[in-house]
């Protein structure tokens, strides 16, 4: 075979779709294909002739524009343009520029269409829908030779070991603790016919009756936990172990159909997988002091790694650490107390950015705040104060650094009571000033820590829903979330940064997970929406009409892909002992990986526009 047409085969089997071609196919395919030269300026696709084609770029860029002239699309080597084939009539129409002297290989659309029909492989690349594609992509990038996934597959009912123990609310304390011998368990579930009615655990029969001195013919409901969480039995363990976590309990109850057929606990966990580094929660309820803290959160970096090498997405990752942070926070706040006494006044630790959305990496600062009871005197602030800064330094000390911007509880400025917490609000909402934009992307995300009262709850409700009232407030949080834009066509040197420390890499944490984070909450804020976690936002927005249902998933799994890639990126470098960044270099990523994250940017770019003309952006930028 000629030298130049060898080329021309090795080129096609490096590029997707063409790679999904059998050698014998794409060894004849160069002699199909027709070489065709466009000088800087030259509008593309060209006019169609009597046999469109399918265009293939090998050198060169295009810009794609839409019918109002806006840049929403860059075509580089190895990318498609099947515009004049007419695969799917759904498909927006584009008419753009080379943007430099530009060499394409021109397929016939007849020959494409022989092509799609004989090798299902290949079709599929021009069948799916964009969403469909971007969770193909994601399938390939958590592929892992490892043996197993543990937690991150198994479900709950395959970790059951037995039918429920339980006994009813009028049985008595000492009956219920002999059952329980007699059974060797540690906990009991008691039921009121086929309703679970509450449970009871060792540590209640301890601190519940012997403790408090309560006469042990009592019944059982005197001691029991009514308010209980409950799983499915086809909950992923890994789910499963974040609840409990999350609500720092030993047991769950597990249901199917509503009916309860059984409890899980944390020994079955260490029954299952005892080597998973996620256990670090237990450690951190039992540690007693920072230091002990700090070596425990040492091994977070650890835990990314684990679960990336398990297959686990960047949802899966986040909400582990997420939880191993919000249990680090705890035992911190619980140390504080024990140190400084009760506090004089009740109050609620807020969290803010992606640890109030349950989106930390390793990688993670602190971003949180102080609110207090409205009862506080001014003296009661050097208590809280001192509160504040044991856990800040704590956090730091456990490898949650400090954050940058001082959004912390140690800055007197965010730790306030209620009433200077509404009024901040009001004022970010009245008059979106820049700073206040910034600081509601930041406390907008808001959930609590240690707060039984309720404080977050009430001043969260109150700003749901003066936000959603006021649409020039809502206007303006648009406008600011198309700020940060995805770099289209980020693979050519002309967009990625040059020189300095990340020379030749893309920053895709502000250039491809913040537009997605962004969005949801101007959606969210648009619809009431109480949840802060990304995923749940555009889920929600989408169940009420505030965003189309396949605009959430496609963001849903843009999101997912750029995040993955990410953690992805950051345990590579704790695995060769670097410190993790979000500098990202393109030339890392196999070619398919850089074509489905292009297709993830063009996307993201997509649902800006469509959310600055909805509200105008451009009189508020």
């Amino acid at each position: 075979m000629d030298v130049e047409l060898i080329e021309i085969q090795e080129f096609l089997a490096s590029h997707p779709p063409f790679d999904q071609l059998p050698e014998e196919t794409l060894a004849r395919l160069p002699r199909r294909l027709s070489v065709r030269y466009f000088r800087r300026g030259t509008p593309f696709p060209p006019e169609a002739a009597d046999s469109p084609c399918l265009y293939i770029l090998r050198r060169g860029a295009v810009e794609l524009r839409n019918t109002r002239g806006e840049l929403v699309g860059k075509l580089a080597e190895g990318d498609l343009c099947e515009q004049h084939c007419r695969i799917s009539e759904d498909e927006p129409r584009f008419q753009g520029n080379t943007a430099e002297d530009t060499l394409v290989y021109a397929l016939p659309c007849a020959d494409l269409t022989e092509l799609r029909a004989a090798h299902p492989a290949f079709a599929e690349h021009f069948e799916q829908s964009t969403s469909r594609r971007l969770r193909k992509a994601l399938d390939v990038v958590t592929e892992s030779p490892s043996s197993g996934t543990g937690l991150m597959t198994v479900q709950v009912r395959d970790m059951v070991q037995r039918a429920p123990i339980a006994t009813r609310p009028e049985t008595s304390i000492r009956d219920a603790a002999r059952i329980m011998s007699e059974h060797h368990v540690s906990s009991l579930l008691i039921m009121d016919g086929e309703h679970l009615a509450g449970m009871i655990t060792d540590r209640d029969l301890r601190n519940r009756c012997v403790a408090a001195g309560l006469a042990t013919d009592q019944p059982v409901r005197a001691i029991m936990t009514e308010k209980l969480t409950t799983v499915d039995m086809d909950t992923l363990g890994f789910q499963a172990l974040i609840a409990m976590t999350r609500l720092n309990v030993h047991h769950l109850p597990v249901v199917e159909n509503g009916r309860v057929v059984g409890l899980i606990s944390s020994t079955d966990f260490t029954r299952f997988q005892s080597a998973n580094s996620i256990y670090l929660v237990g450690d951190i309820h039992r540690a007693d002091s920072i230091e002990t803290l700090a070596q425990i959160g040492a091994k977070i970096a650890e835990l990314q790694v684990h679960l990336i090498l398990g297959g686990a997405t960047a949802t899966q990752v986040g909400q582990a650490i997420s939880a191993i942070t919000d249990a680090i926070t705890l035992r911190l706040i619980e140390l504080a107390e024990a140190d400084l006494g009760a506090p004089p006044v009740p109050y609620a630790w807020l969290l803010g950015g992606s640890q109030a959305r349950r989106e930390q990496s390793a990688h993670s600062d602190q971003d949180n705040a102080l609110l207090i009871s409205d009862e506080a005197k001014p003296e009661d602030d050097a208590y809280f104060a001192a509160l504040a800064r044991f856990v800040n330094d704590g956090l730091h000390a456990c490898g949650c650094v400090y954050c940058p911007g001082d959004v912390m509880a140690s800055n007197p400025k965010w730790r306030q009571t209620l009433r200077i917490w509404n009024k901040y609000f009001s004022n970010w909402i009245l008059k979106p000033e820049p700073m206040a934009l910034m600081l509601s992307n930041v406390f907008f995300d808001m959930r609590s820590l240690r707060d039984p009262n309720g404080l977050c709850e009430e001043l969260h409700e109150r700003i749901i829903e003066k936000s959603r009232a006021n649409r020039i407030f809502i206007a303006y949080m648009a406008a600011n979330a198309l700020k940060n834009r995805p770099p289209l066509g980020f693979f050519r040197n002309i967009v990625l940064i040059q020189g300095g420390d990340h020379d030749h890499t893309l920053d895709i944490k502000h250039r491809g997970l913040i537009p997605i984070i962004d969005l949801a909450r101007v959606y969210a804020l648009s619809a009431g929406i109480m949840e802060n976690n990304t995923n749940e936002r555009l889920q929600t927005a989408a169940e009420r009409g505030a965003l189309s249902r396949d605009g959430a998933a496609n963001l849903i799994d843009a999101l997912e892909l750029i995040a993955t890639l990410r953690m992805r990126h950051q345990a590579q470098q704790l695995r060769n002992g670097e410190k993790p960044d979000n500098f990202l270099a393109p030339d890392a990523l196999s070619p398919l990986e850089r074509g489905h994250l292009k297709e993830a940017f063009v996307l993201i770019n997509t649902m800006q526009e469509s959310l600055g003309q909805r509200y105008q952006t451009g009189r508020f930028a």
